[in-house]
């Protein structure tokens, strides 16, 4: 955009120093742009620190190999960004960066990790706020699995699991504060990442959940007490449906709806045990559930809908 030109009818008269004062109509310009300039920064600024995903952020998924660098940290008993009640049992966890933690899309999804001793399954828990695309922050239990802890940094390669084995069905546990005026719900124990939430309360049909950044899925404007029955898809077409949800926030609801069948672990030495759903400190309430899932393995396990950058 350039500035309008002067004019003899709108210039004004010279400063002290003989320098043209700016007329009014080219103030108000500058003070236009400056404004619009101030408001994208202000947009970039709350993005970043809303936790807003990358324009082109998907998390990994199908038979991609990735190549990067891996460091270690501990979560202590936090679940990390993703909200868990905690890390897992076997405390193999991994934190992504922006780009692929991906606005929590990566939640509860499963990496093998290979390094110079060897690979490791992990899941992902958390984002690293310092990682770029091709750096992960592993567990110091997970590291160690496959790096030299006094070396600080590794070289990896990684890769999702598509349909990983794992130990029951889905979990849901309602954040705290909801309600049948404000619905929010987490799914857990899925193993593939997620494409879409829809739940139905005791009257009316399907409404879509949006995915929020700590990996709550929510209605805002409520769809009652329930109980709920709730409809999970998976980035590769896996659907299942759970009856019965009760509105109990912060209690993990466990059920026998599962978006892969369940098989024994892998007893591959050079993979960690299979893994297990996160534990509680709040207590557990066991919910029927009737799961209607309809499994559609695509050719080459590629994802629907992935990003393309």
């Amino acid at each position: 955009m350039t500035a309008p030109a002067m004019d003899p009818e709108n210039a004004t008269p010279a400063g002290d120093n003989g320098t043209p004062r700016l007329n009014r109509r080219v103030r108000h310009w500058l003070a236009g742009t400056g404004i619009a300039a101030l408001a994208a920064v202000l947009g970039v600024t709350l993005a970043v620190r809303g936790g807003a995903a990358p324009a082109c952020a998907a998390p990994p998924a199908g038979n991609t190999v990735h190549k990067g660098t891996a460091s270690f940290y501990d979560a202590g008993r936090s679940g990390g960004t993703c909200s868990f009640p905690g890390p897992p049992t076997d405390r193999l966890y991994v934190a992504l960066g922006a780009s692929q933690y991906a606005g929590a899309a990566a939640c509860g999804s499963y990496l093998d990790v290979s390094g110079p001793k060897g690979t490791v399954r992990v899941m992902v828990m958390d984002q690293c706020g310092g990682c770029g695309p091709s750096k992960i922050d592993l567990s110091d239990e997970a590291f160690a699995r496959i790096a030299d802890r006094a070396q600080g940094i590794a070289q990896v390669t990684y890769r999702a699991v598509v349909d990983p084995p794992l130990d029951g069905g889905l979990t849901f546990r309602m954040k705290g504060g909801a309600s049948q005026w404000w619905f929010a719900v987490q799914v857990g124990n899925h193993g593939n990442p997620l494409r879409s939430v829809e739940a139905q309360g005791s009257s009316g049909g399907f409404r879509k959940a949006a995915r929020q950044v700590d990996n709550y899925w929510s209605i805002e404007d409520g769809i009652g007490p329930g109980p709920y029955t709730i409809r999970v898809i998976d980035v590769y077409g896996h659907q299942t449906t759970a009856i019965g949800i009760r509105m109990a926030p912060k209690q993990v609801q466990r059920t026998s709806a599962s978006l892969v069948a369940a098989v024994p672990p892998s007893p591959s030495p050079s993979l960690s045990p299979s893994p297990s759903p996160s534990p509680s400190p709040s207590p557990t309430v066991a919910e029927s559930a009737a799961p209607t899932t309809t499994v559609e393995a695509l050719a080459g396990a590629a994802p629907l809908a992935a990003a393309r950058c």
